[in-house]
């Protein structure tokens, strides 16, 4: 079969490697979707993840048909559809330094158990949406960290995948919720998957806006004009960011942040004490994996609309590169036959 390894740095093939075979307690996936994250370029720039350098399998954003199920595995069926957690694969995480990759014709899931390595979804869902299920699981992780309650006010800077994915995740909970980004489309599309209101901060000055949606703060030790805002989530990673929040946050409010920031970011923490800032960090998805596969089944076609290119596995490398190129894409998907 074919799979996509790094090669070496800035380097990828397309090479043949021999189809895996299960045992009685494993389960074979066809893929026939796998997204491709902006660490993806990251594995490729270094030339692949030790011990496995120079020949890293990709893709950790995988969904597929059950195609072999061994006699001892219960709760599946050739032709179920599935998304796979990535980091609960025996031989390493899926595509982020295990043994296999997502952007391979098949995936084997050892010791295969419904629920911890895999879960079956509705099969009208297209694949390409299922793959969505690791970066929304990332998405999840955030909005959790922060404790949204209903009728929260809160604000997502960034509308690329995960800062979509987190505003459909809290109007889930009940939340109105901003949108901030740079970019008209990606406002456009903000507003498509629920957000309540959008923000061009090139555009308007985002304190005096926010004030309007949200509502100025109850005077407080902070002072000068404060929004209501209760949440403020970085899937952003600019440090205008967090220099923004700090300098409008009530007293009280809750910063999360799930963006990489690629440089250290100044933060004064004397002028800051008085609103008693919550600062969390989310990384991951420590339980989300599976649990955010239930709300994607129920809202499909919202989340569809994260997706902005599908691309044949023939054509990997082209994705691969189409996804590392800044503002070529949103989020691509490379989909099997």
């Amino acid at each position: 079969m074919k799979t996509v390894m790094v090669t070496g740095p800035g380097q990828t093939a397309v090479v043949d490697v021999e189809r895996p075979e299960i045992g009685p307690n494993d389960v074979l996936v066809k893929m026939r979707a796998c997204g491709i994250c902006g660490s993806d370029g990251f594995y490729i720039a270094i030339g692949g993840i030790p011990p496995r350098q120079g020949a890293t399998p990709l893709g950790h954003e995988p969904a597929g048909e059950v195609v072999e199920v061994g006699a001892a595995v219960e709760g599946l069926e050739v032709g179920d559809h599935v998304v796979l957690n990535p980091m609960a694969a025996g031989d390493g995480i899926i595509g982020s330094g295990g043994a296999q990759g997502g952007l391979s014709e098949y995936v084997a899931v050892k010791d295969a158990k419904v629920g911890v390595h895999l879960v079956t979804v509705p099969k009208e869902i297209p694949f390409s949406v299922v793959a969505l299920n690791e970066p929304m699981a990332v998405a999840r992780h955030a909005v959790n960290r922060t404790q949204p309650k209903p009728g929260d006010k809160v604000v997502v800077f960034g509308a690329g995948p995960i800062g979509l994915g987190a505003a459909i995740g809290y109007k889930l909970r009940g939340a109105h919720v901003v949108v901030v980004d740079i970019v008209p489309n990606r406002l456009e599309k903000a507003l498509k998957i629920g957000a309540d209101a959008v923000i061009n901060s090139a555009e308007e000055d985002v304190t005096k806006r926010l004030i309007e949606l949200h509502g100025q703060a109850p005077p407080s030790f902070a002072q000068g004009e404060r929004s209501g805002t209760d949440i403020y989530l970085d899937a952003a990673g600019a440090p205008v960011v967090i220099q923004t929040v700090t300098d409008m946050a009530r007293q009280g409010a809750t910063l999360g942040i799930v963006a990489v920031h690629k440089k250290p970011v100044e933060l004064d923490f004397g002028a800051i004490l008085t609103t008693e800032l919550t600062i969390v960090l989310s990384m991951g998805y420590p339980t989300e994996i599976f649990e955010v596969t239930r709300d994607i089944a129920e809202n499909w076609e919202k989340y569809a609309l994260i997706v902005s290119d599908t691309i044949p596995f023939e054509q990997a490398e082209r994705a691969l590169a189409l996804a590392s190129t800044p503002g070529a894409a949103e989020k691509v998907v490379v989909t099997f036959d």
